[in-house]
């Protein structure tokens, strides 16, 4: 079983770093900043498959990236693994990133999921949806991102900051489809639309569209599926009269995002990172990626789990998701601009 520490960081640090009570050819430390429990389940399908060990720390995307370069040659980090491209690209730019030469990543990962010189690979995704207020509208009251800066959706978009990576990556995707003038007249106009300020998380956000506080709101598409699959009535209910749209269908595809893994430079067990990767591209750890936390497998050929295969074949931005780090700052920059806050 996977060994996982939260709270005792200093001491995975160290004891880490010595290979304290494995074989250091028999070791993969992990540091990720994905949080789902599900994720357990990867690591012990890599374990029983390899006979690795993975020691798995826990923390914030840039906590992490922080401790990697303060650990510097002496880190005992071999994989990174995090959710959204800007956070990857915030790690590329730190330089703690190696490039991981693999046929097998190569073949299995869609070029547009992976960075161009291999620095990291998206193992699923993760589509930015709109969700309405099915007694508000019979019908899906818009098909593009561009319509949610329509004057006549005036006061019924609910929506997360503008620190959020998912909502940047968003508008970094825009900026790449219409450009950077187009995007900030957009902004200034979902602004505009917006029921409120913007506040809580995903799941807040279909929660108030559900309570009438808006009747439009954007979000991950497994928000919704999370609550449509619980175990509490209540939640279903909200599922139920909440409405996914996948948006840009007649054109570039619905804005997809990654959780995606890389190699650590100077990673003390190469190859067992490298064998940790192409595992997490298996159709075996893609359909876990996909029960654990109902993301889309990154794989082609996969499916996903049956909750997601009424969307299964709806189309995706095909542009390559290195992009959205790219125009993150220029996104952030944008956004500040419009009072998006």
């Amino acid at each position: 079983m996977a060994k996982t520490t939260h709270a005792a960081a200093l001491l995975i640090g160290v004891g880490l770093a010595a290979g304290v009570g494995v074989a250091a050819a028999q070791t993969l430390n992990l540091y990720t900043a994905r949080h789902y429990d599900s994720d357990e389940a990867l690591y012990d399908a890599f374990e029983e498959r390899s006979g690795i060990e993975v020691n798995v720390l826990q923390g914030d995307s840039d906590q992490l990236i922080e401790r990697i370069e303060r650990e510097a040659e002496a880190s005992p980090a071999d994989v990174f693994m995090t959710v959204d491209a800007a956070r990857l690209r915030r790690a590329e730019a730190a330089g703690i990133l190696a490039p991981v030469e693999s046929a097998v990543l190569a073949e299995r990962i869609p070029a547009e999921l992976r960075h161009p010189d291999d620095l990291w690979f998206g193992l699923s995704e993760r589509a930015r949806i709109v969700y309405y207020d099915t007694e508000v509208y019979d019908e899906p009251p818009l098909e593009r991102y561009e319509a949610l800066a329509e004057p006549r959706f005036e006061g019924e978009i609910c929506i997360r900051s503008s620190n959020n990576d998912y909502n940047q990556s968003l508008v970094a995707s825009l900026i790449a489809a219409n450009g950077p003038e187009a995007t900030e007249a957009w902004a200034e106009g979902l602004v505009d639309n917006m029921a409120r300020a913007p506040q809580g998380g995903d799941t807040d956000q279909i929660r108030a569209v559900a309570a009438g506080e808006c009747s439009i709101g954007v979000g991950n598409h497994y928000y919704w599926v999370r609550l449509a699959q619980s175990d509490d009535p209540a939640d279903r209910a909200i599922a139920e009269r909440v409405g996914m749209i996948f948006p840009n269908q007649d054109g570039r595809g619905t804005h997809r995002n990654i959780g995606g893994a890389a190699m650590v430079a100077g990673a003390p067990h190469p190859e067992a990172a490298r064998e940790f990767l192409e595992f997490l591209s298996s159709p075996q750890a893609q359909q876990l990626f996909s029960a654990g936390n109902n993301e889309f497998p990154a794989v082609e050929g996969v499916e996903p789990i049956e909750a997601l295969m009424p969307y299964a074949d709806y189309r995706m931005d095909d542009l390559n998701v290195s992009v959205l780090g790219e125009n993150n700052a220029r996104a952030v920059r944008l956004m500040d601009r419009v009072g998006w806050r």
